[in-house]
């Protein structure tokens, strides 16, 4: 007589398949059908520092909120290819070039430094609208004044960044930590920033905030992939609530905030003059207005997929953390690598962040380059000690690790 032993699945693994395929249905349904990102949270001041940009260089760079993009034209380069899958994000940047060309600088500061602009739908019909891509248009014709005509709600408390800053925020009012927000943001010296720090700190991190950090769901609204997710608990001791605890230790205990714009943001839902990105800066409006924002384009494609249409060569690549996203991947991974080689110039650098504590899936990806069958690790050079510290500087200092990698001719 035969047997038939049939395995039946614990309750527990049932459980954690279905949470992981949850999580997933729930990232992608967040990135293909909202603006994710509304501001960038990678320093361009560390990128513009590692990227010595010169009139020769053009540079691709996935386009987020295209804050950096914007950034990086301002040093005269030749050409910024911004570049991203979501043509939400696209239609951010261009709505900021559009503004650029088209407001004078106290309205463009209005629009993208506070966050809002009374009757915006006029301006935009009149001034701003014409610009655009036909897909940015249609996007922007929906949207532009409940985003930007809020009473009482900024654009950056918009998409699903925004989303979980209004969340935040909702915890910092709730739990009675407005004052200290208000006054660490404002104080003038390192040692008072940490003494007010310590006493944010002991507010901050109750049980129910420990376990927002660790659902997949708040991980989503910042748009931090499953892949990066895993990287982060299996190279982190203590997993993701230990690692933002460390994050913002970092941010508040050892870097100065007075020109961190990047967590004023989310505290306060505007930026000031004095805080903000190059491109609110009057100087930084003018010049770009003056002809530098037209070296920028943007393109709603993958990374390879533009790659494989592209003609010219770019010596310079700003990857994000992008190559987390296609660490479980390895094929995509090899096969954008690829790509990139084929319209590398000579002495092409790139750069990219990693949630993890290292990209060490990189060097042994095989690729052809220059005819030959050879692995990444043989052709590029990692500077390992500069990129480790300038990632201590790194005013957002929500990445694990920095990558500086330079191609060998």
């Amino acid at each position: 007589m035969a047997i038939c032993l049939i395995h039946h699945p614990h309750p527990l693994q049932i459980m954690r398949k279905i949470s992981e395929w949850l999580s997933g249905r729930v990232f992608r349904f967040v990135h293909e059908n909202n603006l994710v990102y509304n501001t960038c949270w990678e320093d361009p001041r560390i990128d513009k520092q590692v990227l010595e940009l010169t009139p020769e260089d053009n540079l691709l760079v996935i386009t987020s909120a295209g804050c950096n993009a914007l950034s990086y034209a301002l040093t005269g380069l030749n050409h910024v290819y911004a570049v991203d899958m979501n043509p939400r994000q696209n239609a951010l940047l261009e709505l900021k070039m559009s503004g650029i060309r088209n407001l004078d600088y106290a309205s463009f500061f209005q629009l993208f430094g506070n966050g809002r602009l009374t009757g915006i739908k006029g301006i935009y019909h009149a001034k701003l609208r014409g610009d655009l891509s036909p897909w940015a248009r249609q996007y922007w014709d929906r949207r532009v004044r409940k985003f930007f005509d809020g009473k009482r709600k900024s654009f950056y408390y918009c998409g699903t960044t925004g989303a979980f800053a209004r969340l935040m925020n909702t915890i910092i009012d709730r739990t009675k930590m407005r004052v200290d927000v208000h006054d660490i943001l404002n104080a003038k010296t390192l040692d008072e920033q940490r003494e007010i720090w310590q006493r944010l700190r002991a507010k901050l991190w109750s049980r129910k905030v420990k376990f927002l950090m660790n659902r997949d769901t708040i991980l989503s609204l910042l748009g931090v992939p499953k892949a990066q997710r895993k990287q982060i608990e299996t190279q982190y001791e203590g997993g993701v609530v230990k690692y933002i605890q460390d994050c913002l230790d970092s941010v508040f205990g050892t870097l100065p905030i007075q020109d961190n714009y990047f967590w004023r943001l989310y505290a306060t839902g505007s930026y000031t003059p004095e805080c903000c990105p190059e491109y609110l800066e009057r100087e930084n409006f003018e010049a770009l207005k003056g002809g530098l924002v037209n070296r920028i384009s943007t393109h709603t494609d993958t990374v390879e997929g533009f790659l494989r249409k592209h003609n010219g060569t770019i010596s310079r690549f700003v990857l994000l953390d992008h190559m987390d996203w296609l660490s479980f991947h390895p094929t995509a991974l090899a096969s954008e690598w690829d790509a990139i080689l084929s319209r590398a110039a000579e002495k092409t650098r790139l750069i990219w962040r990693s949630g993890g504590l290292r990209t060490d899936y990189i060097e042994p990806v095989s690729v052809k380059y220059h005819g030959k069958e050879t692995t990444l690790g043989e052709i590029l050079t990692f500077d390992m000690e500069q990129a480790k510290e300038l990632h201590k500087l790194d005013r957002v200092h929500t990445y694990g690790c920095f990558y500086i990698a330079d191609l060998n001719g």
